[in-house]
C-alpha cells in the first residue's frame, strides 16, 4: 500500500486586512496538515498542485515559512512533488523562480513540460539535472504541468497525447493540474468543462487539482482540496482541507481531512431599521452580539488547545464580519462605523472586525420604498424633492426647486458652459420667487 498527501493552495505570503496574524494563519495551517498527515502518517510523499506561494516575489518571512516544513520532510525522506499555480508561476522571459530554485536545492521536485518549438513534451526527472515532467515514486507515476489559464483547452490534447505515450500500466497514474472547473465556481471566468477533463480518464487514475479554493470530487478520480485556509471572510464557507490518500492493487481511497489550524470566522447580519437614534440602533446591536458570541479570551487558549481546530472555542480569536442593512432612522453622518468597529473589538476581543454598511441613509428613503417598476429618473426626482421638502423655506417650492436641479444636472452632462447653466439657475429662481409672490397676493 502507497499512502500519499494532496494538498493545494497553500498561498504563503498571502497579506489581507492588514493583519500580521492573518498572515500567519497561512503558515500555521500548512504546518499542522504537514505534521499530522504527512509526518504523523509517514507518507510516501506530499504533492502540491500549485499556489505554494501567494506571489512569486516571495518575501522572506514566507520563504522561512516555507523551508520550516520542507526541511522536515526532507529530513524524514519524504519528497515534495509541485507544480505551479497561477500565483507563483514563473515570468514568461525568464527562467528563474523561487520554486524552480527550491527544486534545484533538493526540496521539492518541481515537475514542467519540456517545449521544443512550441511542441508540449512529458520528459522523464533527471535527478541530476533536477528537473523532468514526470516521476516514479512507490509505484505511482505522477505527471505535472504548468498554468495554462484560458488556454487550457487548447493545450489538453496536445497533454493527452504525451499522457497516452508515457503512462504506465504497472503504475498508479497522477497527474497534476491548476485549473478552474465548470460548475464548481460562482464567477463567470472561463473554466474546464468536465467533458474535457473525462477525455483524461484513459490515462490518469487520480487528478489531483488545484486553483479553487473549495473542495470537491468528481466521479471519484479528479480530487481538488480546496485552500488550506479561507483567503477572503467570503470563502469562509467553504469547505477546504486536504487529501489523504491510499492507493493498494490499483485502487484508491481518497479522505478529506480538514483537523488543522483553520481560523474561524463569524459572520453577522444586523438590520437598522427601526432605530430613531444611534444610542438606539447600538444597545440593539450589541444586544444581539451578546447573544451570539462568546468575548474571547486568550488566557484560555492552552486549556482550549484540545478542542476541534475549525470551532471558536479552540484558543482561536475569531475573525468578526458584521453587516449593516436597513433603512437609517437618523442621518448617516451620525452612523459612526469605526467607533462600533472599536466597541465591538474592545468587549469581544476578536483577532478582526470586518464591518459592511449596506443601510439606506435616511436622505434616501424616500427611493427605497419605490416600487420596482418606478424609474431611475422617477426615483431621482423623488429623492430631490424628499431633500428639499426638509427645510421649512423651499418646502412650497419643491417641486420646482427639483426640476431645476435636474435640468442643472443635465445641462452640466452635456457640456453647457457654466456661465450658460448660471443664467439658467439664476432665471429660473427668479421666476419661481415671482410665482410665489403672485400666489401671496
Amino acid at each position: 500500500m502507497v499512502k500519499f498527501l494532496h494538498i493545494a493552495d497553500i498561498h504563503l505570503g498571502i497579506r489581507r486586512y492588514r493583519s500580521e496574524d492573518r498572515a500567519r494563519d497561512f503558515f500555521y495551517a500548512w504546518r499542522d496538515c504537514i505534521e499530522r498527515y504527512a509526518l504523523a502518517e509517514d507518507v510516501s510523499f506530499v504533492l502540491i498542485a500549485g499556489d505554494f506561494f501567494d506571489a512569486r516575489k516571495v518575501e522572506p518571512q514566507a520563504m522561512n515559512q516555507a523551508m520550516y516544513c520542507l526541511s522536515r520532510l526532507r529530513e524524514a525522506s519524504i519528497p515534495v512533488i509541485a507544480i505551479e499555480g497561477n500565483h507563483d508561476c514563473h515570468e514568461s522571459e525568464n527562467k528563474f523562480s523561487w520554486l524552480r530554485s527550491l527544486s534545484q536545492w533538493g526540496y521539492i521536485r518541481l515537475l514542467e513540460p519540456v517545449y521544443d518549438d512550441g511542441a508540449i513534451n512529458l520528459v522523464p526527472w533527471d535527478d541530476e539535472k533536477r528537473k523532468g515532467s514526470y516521476i516514479d515514486v512507490d509505484g505511482v507515476r505522477i505527471f505535472g504541468s504548468v498554468w495554462y489559464g484560458s488556454t487550457i483547452g487548447k493545450s489538453l490534447p496536445a497533454l493527452i497525447d504525451q499522457l497516452r505515450e508515457h503512462r504506465s500500466p504497472r503504475h498508479f497514474n497522477v497527474m497534476m493540474l491548476h485549473t478552474d472547473v465548470e460548475g464548481q465556481i460562482n464567477r463567470p471566468i472561463p473554466a474546464l468543462p468536465v467533458a474535457e477533463i473525462n477525455k483524461l480518464k484513459s490515462y490518469v487514475d487520480y487528478l489531483a487539482l488545484g486553483h479553487t479554493h473549495k473542495s470537491f470530487e468528481i466521479d471519484g478520480w479528479v480530487y481538488n482540496p480546496g485552500s488550506l485556509e479561507a483567503c477572503s471572510v467570503d470563502e469562509y464557507a467553504n469547505v477546504r482541507g486536504a487529501y489523504l490518500v491510499e492507493v493498494s492493487d490499483g485502487k484508491h481511497t481518497a479522505r478529506l481531512v480538514r483537523d488543522y489550524h483553520q481560523r474561524p470566522v463569524l459572520r453577522f447580519s444586523f438590520d437598522v431599521s427601526g432605530y430613531a437614534t444611534p444610542e438606539e440602533l447600538r444597545e440593539a446591536l450589541f444586544s444581539q452580539l451578546r447573544l451570539e458570541i462568546t468575548p474571547h479570551n486568550p488566557y484560555n487558549a492552552e486549556a482550549d488547545a484540545g478542542a476541534d481546530a475549525g470551532a471558536e472555542a479552540a484558543g482561536e480569536a475569531p475573525v468578526i464580519e458584521l453587516t449593516l442593512r436597513g433603512r437609517l432612522g437618523f442621518k448617516s453622518s451620525l452612523l459612526e462605523i469605526n467607533r462600533l468597529r472599536e466597541e465591538i473589538k474592545k468587549e469581544f476581543n476578536p483577532l478582526l472586525v470586518m464591518m459592511k454598511n449596506q443601510t439606506v441613509p435616511v436622505e434616501y428613503a424616500v427611493a427605497a420604498g419605490l416600487s420596482e417598476g418606478v424609474s431611475r429618473a422617477e426615483r431621482e426626482r423623488r429623492v430631490i424633492e424628499d431633500l428639499i421638502v426638509r427645510d421649512s423655506r423651499f418646502r412650497d417650492q419643491a417641486q420646482a426647486l427639483a426640476a431645476l436641479v435636474i435640468e442643472a444636472k443635465r445641462l452640466a452632462l452635456s457640456d453647457e458652459p457654466p456661465p450658460r447653466i448660471v443664467e439658467m439657475i439664476e432665471r429660473k429662481i427668479a421666476e419661481t420667487q415671482s410665482s410665489k409672490a403672485a400666489n401671496a397676493q
